[in-house]
């Protein structure tokens, strides 16, 4: 028997655990492949404090419960040499794999090679994450340790060797493709992968090629085409040419034609000019006498103008003496009627100051009656008394309700203000329920829909219903809610609390049958756990860093702390800090809790049945997600009564000012009423007063009324003095406005003949200016058009110099040289006019149109693309002949590759398929490639059949159940095996899904494969084994376990503790 000892340098669980061997052959029944292990040494890794470990050179089965650190050697086998963290998939950093509370690890994985064993180890920092390699003591890099486990062909990034526990489902979500590289790296020649890996490169580089020559020869045949257009475009261009020359020498003759028509026409209207010069000078001749004439008409006219014009201001002088006298007739009647209007004033005055002394003397006789009826005044001062008396009392009752309400009014803004403080305070904690029920609807989406529901009938149940667990629960620090968080599960955390089952049954039904939810619901205990005590005091925990009981860090309904308290024991799982942690030890073994909490971590204990041992698991805790939005339901819950105390408070208030603003109305109509009695007193005692204070008014108003007295004869008398005189002063000034008007008759006269003489002369002058105008006008249009003839000559000399310019220009001649004689014969062939010769051009420059895109550059171009045709149709010959030699390279390598490949999997399909037959199944490998030529795609196929009754189905991670991908992997793997290229296999807990049949099955599989002669070494975990299974002297069982009890390997007896074993029996059946 082989043992595998470890040190127990810890007391508890905690401490890393021993791994002893139960049976081992010796060393001489078989050796060690090259390149198997030969012994593992791990140092602060994982569970384990010093362990080495001496697997055997055939199969090793590692056996051991669960979390005893089987998997562990697995681990350090892949870390030990050079593997990644994240192959095995429990890490992704490689200092997580390092002992808690220790800085630093070490493997040391011992390798069988001829002469000398390798010996490679690894150090592990936890620090900075990092990693020292040694080759046997020596210092090394990983490079080195990576070449080195090459040369042995170690693979343990491959699954096909290398399969680590986490991994065991991946085997069967591999490719087809991938199966094949695995297989290839792990049982196939050295040289077949790298075939492999050269066809696929051969065939991507014809590919390449391919599409290159097919997109050469595309473009070398658009190239042709192109160069057959050019060659027409040539000949085009030479007809072009021609054209364009024979538009060149029209554009040369045209402006000599155009320079000889303008010539011509320059000579003709030199001639019209020289004539219109003449006849312009006989018109200025016959107009002379008709000025003179004019010009004596004009004068004449001028001098009977003045004349009018002295008579009309003589009238106007004479007109306006008449309208002074006018105006003082006109005012001497205004002084008249004046006077008329004045004494009509008199006369109304002195009836006015009559009728004024009867209505006095009448309205003194009445107040003198009203006196002498009017009884002697009575005495009122004791009535006016009494009426102050009580103004005064309502006075003094008015302002102290003024006060009262002034009060009453203060303490209502007081208390008004108070209740929006109020409010708004609510208004906030509102906001914090709305933005938890907001999380829920986002994550929980049926348990929002199931609230809303609820709200609106809550009438249908008989007792309260409280909503999900994470709104009622209210955190007094946010900082706790982890803690609540982990310790209270998810399901529960979204469950609505009800204290009647019959209430909870409806309301699931209504959920879950009718409207399809999917919502979790508990019942409160039928008696109350909510106040329930914990085991001991939180004071006596206080010195291992306990602060509070979960209970105590929050809030939440009585059914629902009932429900925590009685489910999670709230009111006794206990809340740490780092100094708990930190002392762990102690806290496990003097309090016996069964959960506790720490800053960042959860433990949970509990005590063997069999060695009264406590054992714990610790997890990391999870961040808050749903309660670190709280609500303080008592502070809710005081805002809510102190709303309705004030509510109160007001009503209460409204109700007092009602009633004190209705007695302010009583006593205002009160006031209002004796004011009114008082006034009334005092008009009664100051009436005789008034009478007789007015009667003596009036007296004097009369006596100066009958002073004021108009003497009404004495008036007209002077009125009539007045008028006379006005009437003699009104007889001179007619006299004179007579002798004015006969002399303004004559002026006008006189004005009247100056004027008929004037109308002659103007219409004599009239005429003599009609006749010069009409001269003038004839004048005028022969020197417009002598100035239109003389600017047309200059223009046309100008014309002419410009055009001849112009045509010596365009045929390149110098101003004295003269027309040459090629021109002269060349322009006799063509058209003399310039209708002719621009309906030839136009007709030529369409022709040349027709030849567009032509240029000089098109021969050029034809000469360019022959010659780029020649060197493409080299580069073309050249890149078929690489491609050729490319066909001839695969198709070599090919042979090489498929041949030994095909082989190799009929071997592994055979063994593979008598695997399955022994077991009653069906299963073959094969060689699966859609197209023969895409040697990338070319994959390994797994088919295989469990029952009689079906097909043969491709192993896939969907089609089989858990425990046929197991089989199906093992039987794979022992394929391989028995091809036995590898120094060594791994499979971890690959029995697991299988059941007893196939996994007894498989298990004599694997010892009958892996204890062959000159076969690999096999390393075979599992946490359990079946009775009754068939072993092997080659085999090598380890078995790992772990405690506080454990021996040290030189201790180690197997019929000790067998005995031992027997005798605890026995003492159990009694």
């Amino acid at each position: 028997m082989a043992g595998m000892g470890g040190r127990n340098l810890c007391e508890r669980k905690f401490s890393a655990g021993g791994s002893h061997r139960a049976m081992r052959g010796t060393e001489s029944r078989s050796r060690f492949v090259e390149g198997s292990i030969v012994r593992i040494f791990m140092k602060n890794f994982l569970t384990y404090d010093n362990c080495e470990v001496h697997p055997g050179p055939n199969l090793n089965m590692i056996v051991g419960a669960n979390g005893t650190g089987k998997s562990s050697i697995v681990c350090a086998i892949c870390l030990g040499l050079a593997g990644k963290p994240s192959f095995i998939g429990r890490a992704d950093k490689v200092g997580l794999f390092v002992k808690q509370g220790c800085l630093k690890g070490e493997l040391e994985i011992e390798l069988s090679k001829i002469p000398d064993n390798i010996i490679i180890t690894r150090e592990i920092q936890v620090v900075n994450n990092t990693s020292t390699w040694f080759i046997n003591r020596k210092p090394a890099t990983l490079k080195n340790v990576e070449e080195q486990i090459a040369a042995l062909n170690i693979q343990v990034d491959n699954l096909c060797q290398f399969l680590p526990q986490d991994k065991v489902g991946e085997f069967a979500k591999m490719s087809k493709i991938e199966l094949l590289e695995a297989t290839e790296k792990s049982v196939g020649p050295p040289e077949i992968y790298q075939y492999h890996c050269e066809l696929k490169n051969f065939r991507e580089k014809e590919r390449e090629l391919e599409n290159l020559c097919r997109e050469k020869t595309t473009a070398l045949e658009k190239m042709r085409q192109r160069a057959e257009r050019y060659k027409q475009d040539v000949d085009r261009y030479h007809e072009c040419k021609r054209h364009l020359d024979l538009i060149e020498m029209l554009e040369r003759k045209r402006p000599w034609v155009e320079y000889e028509n303008v010539r011509q026409l320059h000579k003709e209207v030199k001639q019209s000019r020289d004539q219109a010069k003449e006849e312009l000078k006989n018109l200025k001749e016959m107009q002379f006498p008709v000025t003179k004439r004019i010009q004596e008409t004009e004068e004449y006219y001028k001098c009977l103008d003045m004349k009018i014009r002295d008579k009309a201001a003589e009238i106007k002088d004479i007109s306006q003496k008449c309208k002074q006298k006018q105006d003082a007739l006109e005012m001497k009647d205004k002084q008249i009627e004046e006077i008329h209007q004045a004494l009509r004033m008199k006369k109304d005055e002195e009836m006015d100051r009559q009728k004024k002394i009867y209505n006095t003397q009448k309205m003194i006789e009445d107040w003198k009656n009203e006196l002498h009826t009017m009884a002697v005044c009575e005495n009122l001062q004791p009535q006016t008394d009494a009426v102050n008396n009580e103004l005064k009392k309502l006075q003094e009752e008015r302002a102290n309700i003024e006060s009262d309400i002034s009060d009453l009014t203060a303490e209502k803004m007081n208390q008004e203000r108070e209740n929006r403080k109020v409010v708004d305070h609510l208004g906030q904690l509102n906001n914090i329920m709305n933005m938890k029920e907001e999380n829920l609807k986002r994550r929980f989406g049926d348990t929002h829909s199931a609230l809303m529901w609820l709200r609106k009938n809550k009438e249908k149940f008989k007792k309260h219903i409280y909503g999900p667990m994470m709104l009622e629960i209210n955190m007094k620090d946010n900082r706790y809610a982890k803690y609540i968080e982990n310790h209270i599960s998810g399901n529960d955390m979204k469950a609505f609390v009800f204290e009647s089952q019959e209430d909870m049954e409806m309301f699931l039904a209504e959920m879950r049958d009718h409207q399809k939810l999917r919502v979790n619901a508990v019942c409160a205990p039928a008696k109350s756990c909510a106040e329930s005590l914990p085991s001991r005091p939180i004071e006596e925990l206080h010195r291992y860093g306990f602060f509070s009981y979960l209970r105590e860090l929050f809030d939440a309904p009585h059914p629902v702390m009932s429900y925590l308290c009685s489910q999670y024991r709230v009111h006794d799982v206990p809340v740490g800090t780092e100094k708990t942690r930190n002392m762990i030890e102690r806290v496990i073994k003097e309090t016996r809790l069964r959960q506790i909490y720490t800053a960042e971590e959860k433990y949970s204990f509990k005590l063997s049945a069999y060695t009264n041992l406590t054992f714990s698991t610790n997890t990391p805790l999870r961040a808050a997600q749903f309660l670190t939005s709280s609500v303080d339901t008592d502070e809710r819950r005081q805002l809510e009564n102190q709303q309705q105390d004030i509510s109160n408070t007001l009503k209460s208030l409204d109700t007092r000012l009602n009633a004190l603003f209705e007695r302010q109305k009583d006593l205002e109509r009160r006031d209002n009423k004796l004011r009114q009695q008082k006034k009334e007193l005092l008009e009664r005692g100051n009436r005789r007063r008034q009478l007789e204070s007015k009667i003596d008014v009036k007296y004097d108003s009369l006596r100066e009324l009958e002073q004021d007295a108009i003497n009404l004869e004495e008036e007209s008398q002077q009125a009539a003095l007045k008028i006379k005189e006005i009437n003699t002063q009104k007889a001179r000034l007619v006299t004179e406005l007579m002798h004015l008007i006969k002399n303004c008759v004559s002026l006008n006269i006189l004005k009247a003949d100056f004027v008929l003489q004037s109308v002659t002369v103007a219409a004599e002058k009239n005429r003599l200016e009609s006749e010069y105008k009409a001269a003038s006008l004839q004048l005028k249009a022969a020197e417009q058009q002598f100035r239109e003839l003389d600017d047309r000559k200059r223009v046309l000399t100008e014309n002419c110099k410009g055009l001849l310019k112009k045509a010596q220009q365009i045929c390149k001649l110098s101003p004295d040289q003269h027309l040459p004689k090629e021109f002269q014969t060349a322009f006799q062939a063509l058209p003399n006019t310039l209708e002719e010769i621009d309906a030839f051009l136009n007709e030529e420059k369409t022709r040349v149109s027709c030849f567009t895109g032509l240029n000089a550059s098109v021969v050029e171009e034809c000469n360019k693309q022959t010659e780029e045709i020649e060197q493409l149709t080299k580069y073309l010959e050249e890149k078929k002949n690489e491609l050729d030699n490319y066909k001839q390279k695969i198709s070599q390598v090919k042979e090489k590759w498929l041949t030994p490949l095909k082989k190799l999997i009929e071997q592994i399909s055979e063994t593979f398929s008598n695997f399955f037959s022994s077991m009653q199944c069906v299963g073959e490998v094969d060689l699966h490639a859609e197209n023969e030529e895409e040697y990338d795609k070319y994959g390994i196929r797994i088919r295989v059949k469990f029952h009689s009754s079906t097909e043969l189905h491709e192993l896939t991670p969907y089609h089989q159940s858990g425990g046929e991908k197991s089989v199906s992997t093992m039987l794979y793997l022992m394929a391989l095996q028995e091809l036995n290229r590898c120094p060594f296999r791994v499979v971890d807990e690959i029995n697991q899904g299988m059941d007893p049949m196939n996994e007894r099955r498989v298990f004599e599989m694997v010892v009958k494969t892996a204890c062959k002669e000159s076969t690999s070494q096999y390393f075979f975990i599992t946490p359990k084994l079946l009775q009754n299974l068939t072993y092997n002297d080659k085999m090598t069982v380890l078995f790992v376990y772990n405690g506080p009890l454990v021996l040290e390997a030189n201790k180690w007896n197997l019929k000790t503790v067998c005995r031992q074993r027997r005798r605890l029996g026995r003492m159990e059946e009694q």
